[in-house]
């Protein structure tokens, strides 16, 4: 499991999950490190031949309880979803990062192992992070339609000088994520 969308301003969090299949994909590494066009290729890859499912946690709901406790709320319905799919619970979660959402999200039922970099160096991570960072940035390709002038198309919510300029200029929308301080520092001076 991996998330992606921790740090933008705007849009949600996103988490993945996969169970890789045998022979698994050949390529797979850190979703940051891999081309877009290398990424596209291998989520294709992945949703065809792999079991995987991912979790949403939307801006009302990182704001309401923080990011951390969303990204946690977001693998646990990741892996709620993919346990759904198996009908039977994996034997432990791998986990990229220093935390497990164990005790910190009610839902969390399964064993998990938290991996520092397990991104990079375990595949079944990769392939969740790969799956996670296409499906966000999917999402704010389609957002990005409704809301041009933000760059979302390109900066997936990140807070870029072009996304700033555009929160200065238009306000944030029903988007952003207004407990984050770009966001809030610009409300309270509106």
């Amino acid at each position: 499991m991996d998330e992606a969308g921790r740090g933008p301003l705007a849009g949600p969090v996103v988490a993945g999950a996969v169970v890789l299949c045998k022979p698994r994909p050949s390529g797979l590494d850190d979703s940051k490190k891999l081309s877009g066009k290398r990424r596209a290729e291998l989520e294709e890859v992945i949703k065809r031949r792999c079991r995987w499912a991912v979790g949403v946690v939307g801006v009302e709901e990182i704001d309401r309880i923080n990011i951390f406790g969303a990204t946690m709320l977001a693998m646990t319905r990741a892996v709620a979803a993919l346990c759904a799919q198996l009908e039977q619970d994996p034997h432990e979660v791998l986990i990229d990062g220093n935390m497990t959402p164990h005790g910190r999200t009610a839902e969390w039922r399964w064993n998990a192992r938290a991996i520092v970099g397990g991104d990079a160096v375990e595949p079944c991570i990769s392939a969740a992070s790969i799956i996670a960072k296409e499906h966000r940035d999917r999402l704010m390709r389609e957002l990005a339609l409704a809301h041009p002038h933000y760059g979302w198309e390109r900066n997936a919510g990140y807070g870029t000088a072009q996304h700033l300029e555009a929160l200065r200029t238009h306000g944030p929308t029903i988007h952003h994520r207004r407990s984050f301080a770009p966001v809030a520092q610009l409300e309270m001076a509106l």
